[in-house]
């Protein structure tokens, strides 16, 4: 097959004309569709979600998955959340927070690879673990002692563009991520344990220590995410990013990558995660309650992956 029509058969290349497609019929939604102000609260919704996808790409692309991440967003929150409450300084708060979100990371990674446990159970459990103790902490308040400038993170943009400061640092984590994921040999350690498991443990991968350090980013990166949307909502409760797993997971895998592990590129996540964006708020302008637009994320999943399915079948019956 020629480079062109491998080009133009990629999932990417069907995503981008998805994206398209998604954009002008955004301009029929509503004439504010793609207004500035629009464009900007669309990327400034998404970039939460858009920061935890990044580590959840290399969790899934190892083969595994993590179900806690909303709930690890949620209790970074409240930790910092409650650093306000005892008068400390929203610098020492952020600090907490990501000292939290990266020891629940190592939690769910220990107990994976130190009991060999399947990471979908653990993390379901861990899901309950750390709501709860958000719960614990926090109970029914909510905290919004938030100075100016740490809103200005979440929903204050570059200037007088579309563009919010939150999505330049989303695109400052992406690159890094994407060398790290498509450059480095880290990166393809982490394809050859998705692929197959005992033949990268064989070629002298680190296997638990890869898987570990997988769910370590994981955790540390929601805490970032939780640093954002507690900026974007101007508060912090325990309920902070309940149900973010959905779009987090869709997203990725929207944007190609496997659900069953090997395989995925991180700027097809990009492209889903601009697709899952956009129709998102053309929904909105459209009058669709949130538990609506919570159908269609759960539609586009479930679609995505008989697709992955279909696709799957085809190619292995045409080596046949």
């Amino acid at each position: 097959m020629s480079f062109p029509l491998r080009l133009f058969v990629r999932w990417e290349t069907f995503l981008l004309l998805v994206l398209c497609a998604t954009l002008i019929l955004g301009t029929h939604v509503s004439r504010y569709f793609a207004t500035s102000s629009n464009i900007s609260i669309a990327l400034a919704s998404i970039t939460p979600v858009a920061i935890v996808a990044l580590p959840m790409t290399l969790v899934i692309v190892t083969g595994e998955i993590d179900i806690s991440v909303g709930s690890i967003v949620g209790l970074c929150a409240t930790s910092m959340a409650v650093c306000l409450e005892h008068k400390f300084s929203v610098e020492l708060a952020m600090v907490v927070g990501l000292l939290v979100g990266t020891l629940a990371g190592l939690v769910n990674g220990l107990i994976i690879v130190g009991f060999g446990l399947p990471s979908l159970v653990v993390t379901i459990g861990t899901l309950a673990l750390y709501r709860g103790i958000a719960q614990i902490m926090l109970k029914e308040r909510g905290v919004s002692s938030f100075p100016d400038w740490y809103q200005s993170l979440g929903f204050g943009t570059i200037g007088n563009g579309p563009v919010p400061w939150s999505s330049l640092l989303f695109l400052a984590l992406f690159g890094a991520f994407a060398i790290f994921l498509h450059v480095t040999r880290w990166g393809r350690a982490i394809y050859a344990i998705g692929n197959n498991r005992e033949a990268a443990r064989y070629s002298g991968i680190d296997v638990r220590r890869t898987i570990l350090g997988v769910f370590v980013a994981s955790g540390a990166v929601s805490a970032v995410a939780a640093i954002v949307l507690t900026a974007y909502l101007a508060s912090a409760r325990s309920d902070t990013a309940m149900g973010l797993e959905l779009p987090v997971i869709t997203a990725v895998v929207l944007g190609g990558v496997n659900i069953f592990g090997g395989s995925g590129t991180l700027p097809g996540v990009l492209i889903g995660l601009l697709v899952l964006a956009f129709v998102q708020n053309a929904f909105g302008l459209a009058g669709m309650t949130p538990e609506e637009q919570e159908i269609v994320t759960g539609s586009v999943l479930v679609m995505t992956l008989a697709i992955f399915g279909l696709s799957g079948a085809v190619r292995r019956l045409w080596r046949r």
